[in-house]
Parts: structure tokens; C-alpha cells; sequence
């Protein structure tokens, strides 16, 4: 078996791990509140959860321009082995502090994995399937978010919460082993000067795009985090029972796989600025019509529909990241669009929070995540059909 052949599997089961942590705390957090564990409080818990993302942001910055310099492979086993390992920790922390640290320092870790794995399969599969390449390895990342929902459900009543981090950390004692032994390093890769490959993304030519990539990255994972945070009580707020809502939140997500898959092969074929323009701007028209209440089936359905073009509409980000930067530094730029973007995923439960608050949450949270995709659009639209620019 070529080496390259073991790409796409390794860099997908690491994102998968990244999917994992898009929904464990909120899957835990519940059990923590009601049971009033290190006397947390709903003040305390968002803490957490922002300290978290902090650490994926940092991570994502610095992890994804390590990658230039010491390679993919190596800052790709770095971000599983590291993030595993505070994962794991986190089972037994005895306090909300250590807990909120342990999250904080797992967050590195899972900041750098994914610009990481997607620069390895981009380089693997070449730019011809930049597209499709990038959406696959992003389906582990919502096959994640859906197994980890699932397995709460199955083994936190029996098992209680620190269970789900000890499973959550395992697979790290078969992933790495695999990847010392299989993952091959990027044939483009050649190191080069920290301060080289970050100057760099401000060359002549690059400076617009760069903005605007953040600004996209920004905008689609703010509606990622913001959406899976906050769906199921808009749904609440619009008058649907709890579990309907709870089923529609996974019905998203479901959505979010689909609309991957398609996603990718749509952009490989028909180019991948007018596909993650479409993208974002079909999203905000679902996003718009969730706003209408529908009965039955037809709010799942819709609900679905809004999945596909939302969650893909960041893959596509990445992938086109992946199109504009050159070997030379394709993961900063995957790493620092990231970067940014983990501070649209903070942002995203704060403003349907604050909605919530307002008693605004249905319709206009819909509207608002709406404008969001709306302007994500835009951002691409900034960058331009024909930018790239070689380093």
C-alpha cells in the first residue's frame, strides 16, 4: 500500500477526535450543573467553555506555523498525542480550576490537529482534489460531533461523566502508533524561518485575501459553534418539544456530512470561489426560513437542508485556503484562518446568548445567524476568483 493512501484515513480518525470536543463539555455540562459539581454555576461553565476555545485558538495559531517549520507529520502527532493526553486528565480533576486548565491546555493541542491534517490531505491528494479532500477529512469532524451525542446519552447514566473522557482519550493509544509507523510526511514540505512563513501571508498579492479568509473563517465558525450550542432551545423558544429539538440538533449535523460530501466534488468541478460563495449564501437563505415555523416533517427537513450548506460552508474555506497559499506556507495560512475563526466559535454561543436573553432568540436568532452567512459571502466574494500568489 502506497504511503499516501494512509493520509486520509489517519488525518480523518484526528479530526474525528476535534469533532469529539465540539460537543463533549456540552454533553457533560448538564450533569455537572444539576449535580453541582466543584459548585459549578452556569457563569462558571461558560467560562470554561470560552477558556477552551481560547486554547484551539492559540493552538490553531501557533501549531499551524510550526507545521511549516517542522513539518506536518510530526505537529500533526504533537496535536493528538497532546490533546489526548489533557483529555484524558480532565476525567480526574478534582477542581473547576484544574478542570478549566486541563481544557484550556487540550485546547492547543486541537487547535493545531485540524489546519494540520488538512494541509497533509490537500498535499497528498494535489489541488486537482483540494475540494473533495478537505470535505472528507471534515465529515470525521461532525461523525464525531454525532458519536460522542450519542455516547453520552448511552454511558453517562450508567457511568457517570468521567467516563466520556477517558473514551474520549483512548483512541490516541492506537492513532499515534499508527501514525509513527505509516503517516508520511508531505513531499512539498521544506522547512523554512518562523518569521518567513508569517510575513509571508502579507506579500504583495496575498494581504486582501489573507483579511478576507479570516473574515470568512470567522463568520462560518461562528455559525457552527453558535448553531450547536444554541438550536435546540431557539427550538424550545419557537415552541417545539424538547425532544424534537434535541433530534434537530442532530439532524443537523447530519446534514453537515451530507452537505460534505457534495460539497467538495461541487467545488473540484465548478471552482472553488463561486462554490463557497454559493455555499454561504445558500445558507443564509435556510437559515432565513428556519424563522418559519413548519409542522411535522418539514421543520426536520428544512432543518437538514440548512446542515448541508452551513457546516460545509467552512470546509470550503479551508479548502480554498488551501488553493491561494503555496507549499511553502499553506498551514500557516490553513492555521492563522483557523486561528481567527476559533474566535468567531467563541462569539457564536455568546450572541445566542445574548438573544436568548432578549427574548429575541426565534425568529430573529435565524436572521441573525442569517447575515452571518450572508457575510461570510461577501468576505469570499472579496478574495477573488484568480488570487494566488507564489512564495
Amino acid at each position: 500500500m502506497s504511503t499516501n493512501r494512509w493520509v486520509l484515513p489517519l488525518g480523518w480518525t484526528a479530526v474525528l477526535l476535534d469533532g469529539f470536543d465540539l460537543v463533549v463539555l456540552g454533553t457533560v455540562l448538564p450533569v455537572l450543573l444539576q449535580d453541582k459539581v466543584w459548585g459549578l454555576t452556569p457563569a462558571t461553565a461558560s467560562a470554561v467553555s470560552t477558556i477552551g476555545l481560547v486554547g484551539m485558538t492559540v493552538g490553531a495559531l501557533s501549531i499551524g506555523t510550526v507545521t511549516d517549520v517542522i513539518g506536518r507529520r510530526k505537529a500533526l502527532m504533537l496535536a493528538v498525542a497532546s490533546f489526548s493526553l489533557f483529555t484524558l486528565l480532565c476525567a480526574f480533576a478534582p477542581s473547576v480550576f484544574v478542570f478549566g486548565l486541563l481544557r484550556f491546555l487540550a485546547g492547543l493541542g486541537l487547535g493545531g490537529c485540524l489546519p494540520t491534517a488538512i494541509t497533509l490531505v490537500n498535499e497528498a491528494g494535489g489541488r486537482e482534489r483540494g475540494g473533495r479532500s478537505t470535505t472528507v477529512i471534515m465529515t470525521g469532524y461532525h461523525v464525531g460531533a454525532v458519536a460522542t451525542a450519542l455516547l453520552g446519552i448511552a454511558v453517562i447514566p450508567s457511568l457517570g461523566w468521567r467516563v466520556l473522557f477517558v473514551i474520549g482519550a483512548l483512541p490516541a493509544l492506537v492513532l499515534v502508533p499508527l501514525m509513527w509507523r505509516f503517516l508520511p510526511e508531505s513531499t512539498v514540505f521544506a522547512p523554512a524561518p518562523v518569521k518567513d512563513v508569517v510575513g509571508s501571508l502579507f506579500k504583495p498579492g496575498l494581504v486582501r485575501a489573507t483579511l478576507a479568509f479570516w473574515v470568512a473563517s470567522f463568520m462560518g465558525l461562528l455559525l457552527v459553534y453558535g448553531l450547536n450550542t444554541w438550536l435546540p432551545q431557539i427550538m424550545r423558544v419557537a415552541g417545539y418539544p424538547l425532544g424534537a429539538a434535541l433530534g434537530l440538533l442532530l439532524t443537523l449535523n447530519v446534514g453537515a456530512i451530507i452537505g460534505l460530501l457534495v460539497a467538495g466534488n461541487v467545488a473540484d468541478r465548478f471552482g472553488m470561489w463561486r462554490t463557497t460563495i454559493g455555499w454561504f449564501a445558500a445558507a443564509a437563505v435556510f437559515l432565513a426560513l428556519l424563522s418559519v415555523k413548519l409542522p411535522g416533517i418539514g421543520v426536520y427537513v428544512a432543518v437538514l437542508v440548512a446542515g448541508c450548506f452551513v457546516f460545509s460552508a467552512q470546509a470550503l474555506v479551508y479548502a480554498y485556503v488551501g488553493r491561494v497559499y503555496s507549499d511553502a506556507n499553506r498551514a500557516t495560512g490553513l492555521g492563522w484562518a483557523a486561528g481567527v475563526g476559533r474566535l468567531g466559535a467563541i462569539c457564536g454561543p455568546l450572541l445566542g446568548g445574548v438573544l436568548l436573553t432578549a427574548g429575541l432568540a426565534y425568529p430573529w436568532g435565524f436572521y441573525a445567524f442569517a447575515l452571518v452567512a450572508a457575510l461570510g459571502a461577501v468576505a469570499v466574494v472579496v478574495i477573488g476568483s484568480r488570487t494566488r500568489v507564489e512564495v
